[in-house]
C-alpha cells in the first residue's frame, strides 16, 4: 500500500491539495487506483501529471505527493488550499508532465480509433505516460516517451515483419508516441519451462533475420567503461564470438512477456537498440533464479547455433553476463541526466549499483 498526497491544478493552476489516502498498489509509477479515487471524490476526470516528492523503500510504499490535473470543476469541498503550491516548468519537464500534456496524448489517439468506454492511466513516470482505451477496435494502449526512448515505434514495427506474433500490432505512430492493439494475459511470473523455451527462440529467429546492418533509428550503447577494469577486453571477446549485430529489447525479462497461457508476447521495447544479442539473454539471466539459468543456456545457444553454426554463443552468454550490468549503468545515467530533479528517485544509485555488479562478476 501507499499514502498518496494530491496536488490538484485547473488549467494549470493550482486549486488545493487532498489526502493523504491510501491505495493498494505500492509503486509509485502505478497511478489508476489513484485516479480511480480522485475522479470519484472530485466528480472530474484526473491525470497524474508528475511525481512530487516520494518516501519510501524502493520507489514503492511510504508516502508519495503527486501534481494532478483535473478536467472540469472538481468538488471544492473536499481540497484544503493551504499551503499554496507553484509547478515551475524546468527545461527537463516531459510533455505528458505538464498541463495538458496527457488530454494531448489521448486527443492525438483518437485520431486513429473511436472510444467506446473508459481511457484509463495505468502508469506514469520520466520514462513514460501509457493509458489503457476501450474503443471500437477493442483494447488498445497509448504510449508516450521520452526523446531517449524514442526507437520503441520503429522496433515493434521491425519485430512485426518477422514475426507478427511476439510483439503487439501498431496501430499508429509519431515521434515519441506509439498506439498498440492490446497483448492479452498477464506477465509471465512466475517463469515457466515451456514458456521460456517457446519465447526465447523466437525473439533468437527475429534477431538473426534482422541481423546486419544497423537501422538508422536504432541507438547503440557502450557494453565497456573504464570503470569497470577488463571490460574493454571481455567486450572484444564478445563481439569474436561470431553472433552478429542486430535489434535488442534491452529489458529483456518475463516482466515483459505478456501470456493469457494461448498467446505470448513481447512487450515494453522502450529500451530497444542496436548490439549484441548475447545481452538480452544476459538480461534475462540476471531476472532468474539459479534453478532456472541452465535451461536458458541451453534454449538460447541451441537457437543460435542453429543460425550461426560457426559461432560459440556459449561464450557470448558467460561473457555477456558482466557486461549487461555495464550497459545498464550506461542507461540510468542517461535516465538520470534527462529527467527533472524530483523524478531522479527513481534511479538514484543505480548506475552506481550496476557498476559495482559488473565489477563482482568480473573478480
Amino acid at each position: 500500500m501507499r499514502e498518496v498526497i494530491a496536488l490538484v491544478t485547473v488549467d494549470g493552476e493550482y486549486v488545493g491539495s487532498l489526502g493523504p489516502f491510501t491505495v493498494e498498489s505500492r509503486w509509485w509509477a502505478l497511478v489508476d487506483d489513484v485516479t480511480a479515487h480522485l475522479d470519484e471524490v472530485l466528480g472530474v476526470p484526473t491525470s497524474v501529471l508528475r511525481l512530487v516528492e516520494g518516501i519510501g523503500e524502493y520507489t514503492a510504499g511510504g508516502q508519495v505527493t503527486y501534481q494532478v490535473e483535473a478536467y472540469g470543476a472538481p468538488d471544492r469541498s473536499a481540497l484544503v488550499t493551504e499551503p499554496a503550491h507553484a509547478f515551475p516548468d524546468t527545461p527537463l519537464r516531459l510533455p505528458w508532465a505538464k498541463p495538458g500534456g496527457p488530454a494531448a496524448l489521448l486527443a492525438w489517439a483518437e485520431e486513429h480509433v473511436t472510444r467506446t468506454g473508459e481511457a484509463r492511466q495505468k502508469k506514469t513516470w520520466n520514462l513514460s505516460c501509457v493509458y489503457r482505451l476501450e474503443t471500437d477496435a477493442g483494447r488498445v494502449w497509448v504510449k508516450e516517451l521520452p526523446p531517449f526512448f524514442a526507437a520503441e515505434p520503429t522496433a515493434l514495427r521491425l519485430v512485426a515483419e518477422q514475426d507478427p506474433t511476439l510483439v503487439p500490432e501498431v496501430i499508429a505512430s509519431a515521434p515519441l508516441r506509439v498506439l498498440m492493439a492490446d497483448a492479452p494475459g498477464t506477465p509471465c511470473w512466475p517463469l515457466e519451462p515451456e514458456r521460456l523455451r517457446s519465447v526465447v527462440p523466437r525473439l533468437v529467429a527475429v534477431q538473426a533475420a534482422l541481423a546486419g546492418e544497423k537501422h538508422p533509428a536504432m541507438p547503440e550503447v557502450p557494453i565497456w567503461s573504464p570503470e569497470v577494469e577488463g571490460s574493454r577486453e571481455r567486450a572484444e571477446a564478445l563481439l569474436a564470438t561470431g553472433l552478429p549485430l542486430t535489434l535488442l529489447h534491452g529489458d529483456f525479462h518475463p516482466g515483459n512477456w505478456q501470456s493469457d497461457g494461448t498467446t505470448t508476447q513481447v512487450i515494453d521495447w522502450a529500451d530497444a537498440h542496436w548490439g549484441h544479442p548475447a545481452l538480452d539473454a544476459a538480461r534475462l539471466w540476471t531476472f532468474i533464479g539459479p534453478d532456472e539459468r541452465p535451461l536458458l543456456a541451453e534454449v538460447w545457444t541451441a537457437a543460435w547455433r542453429e543460425r550461426v553454426p560457426d559461432s560459440d554463443p556459449a561464450a557470448a552468454l558467460e561473457l555477456a553476463i558482466p557486461l549487461v550490468h555495464v550497459f545498464n549503468a550506461f542507461r540510468y545515467r542517461e535516465f538520470l541526466a534527462n529527467i527533472e530533479e524530483s523524478e531522479q528517485v527513481y534511479h538514484s544509485g543505480d548506475p552506481e549499483e550496476e557498476i559495482r555488479k559488473a565489477q563482482a562478476a568480473l573478480v
